[in-house]
């Protein structure tokens, strides 16, 4: 079942991300030559961006290579946190184009530099935010669905991508309008927004490599699933953490004490079934028995603990 999980999901991420390589190699042609074809370096350089997402969607690839590996007797919980760095690359490369976006435009505005309206620019920058805006709601869906943070991450450079358009667009239009420097003032906006979601991405991995605890959520499913087994009398000591996509828990449940090892054992099989059907991500399970004696249990505020 895990296997069938990764190899699902490892598919989904593959088709979105070559689909995104695609787009991305198209856009930077179409920019650069009509950038070229009307002499703005502007386009010239959005193209030459679009060009450099390609690195990003290279990092998911990695990623996704390395993380998806069996463990082995090096690494025995596997190679998810492979995927969960390659989630900090893309991340930092935001904060770079966010940064970058930033100190170009705050430099043109020191300059004085005008950009000159063209319909040609106005056209390329409309197909390039419906294109990288479906492609963010596209990827950003398998994304959500897989558990992928990586994923998320390369979803929100693309999104990166549509907002540098955007920002072209305010440009023109505010020329129109008499303001010279609403490209440069939409820029920064926009640099900064995206630095701001690169900083959480970065603070969602490193949540991951200090062994934070899966989503409020899940953690509720999965208390849920526990009890409604009628078998489990109890339980508590329940931990989660994530490794890549995959859920690491582990719990201790309280049995009929006059059970046989196998009866027990049979009860931990159903409920490792359980959590693993109806989970939708990859799960690895450890269950500890014990008997249900009044040493041993636990008031109900104290139940998960």
């Amino acid at each position: 079942m895990r296997n069938d999980k990764h190899q699902i999901s490892d598919r989904e991420i593959r088709s979105i991300t070559y689909l995104g390589m695609a787009v991305n190699i198209v856009l930077s042609v179409v920019k650069g030559v009509v950038g070229l074809m009307v002499g703005s370096l502007a386009l010239v350089a959005d193209g030459i961006h679009s060009l450099s997402d390609l690195a990003t969607d290279a990092a998911v690839l990695l990623g996704l290579r390395l993380g998806s590996k069996e463990p082995d007797q090096s690494h025995p919980y596997g190679h998810g946190r492979a995927e969960t760095f390659a989630a900090g690359l893309i991340a930092l490369i935001l904060m770079f184009v966010g940064g970058a976006m930033i100190y170009h435009a705050t430099l043109s505005i020191v300059r004085e530099e005008v950009t000159q309206p063209h319909l040609a620019i106005l056209v390329v920058a409309v197909v390039s935010i419906a294109a990288k805006e479906w492609l963010y709601k596209a990827t950003r869906r398998v994304a959500i669905w897989s558990h992928s943070t990586t994923l998320y991450a390369n979803a929100w450079h693309h999104r990166s991508d549509a907002l540098s358009s955007v920002a072209v667009v305010i440009g023109l239009i505010s020329l129109e309008l008499g303001f010279d420097y609403g490209d440069q003032a939409a820029a920064i906006c926009v640099g900064l927004m995206i630095i701001w979601v690169g900083v959480k991405i970065i603070g969602d991995s490193l949540r991951e490599l200090t062994e934070g605890a899966v989503d409020s959520e899940t953690v509720e499913h999965i208390r849920r699933i526990i009890e409604a087994d009628p078998s489990i009398r109890q339980w508590h000591k329940l931990r989660t953490r994530m490794v890549g996509r995959e859920v690491f828990l582990d719990v201790h449940i309280l049995v009929d004490p006059e059970l046989n090892v196998a009866a027990a054992h049979e009860i931990t099989v159903n409920l490792e079934n359980a959590l693993d059907e109806q989970i939708a991500r990859p799960v690895n399970i450890v269950v500890h028995i014990e008997p249900d004696t009044p040493e041993l249990r636990r008031d109900e505020t104290t139940q998960g603990n």
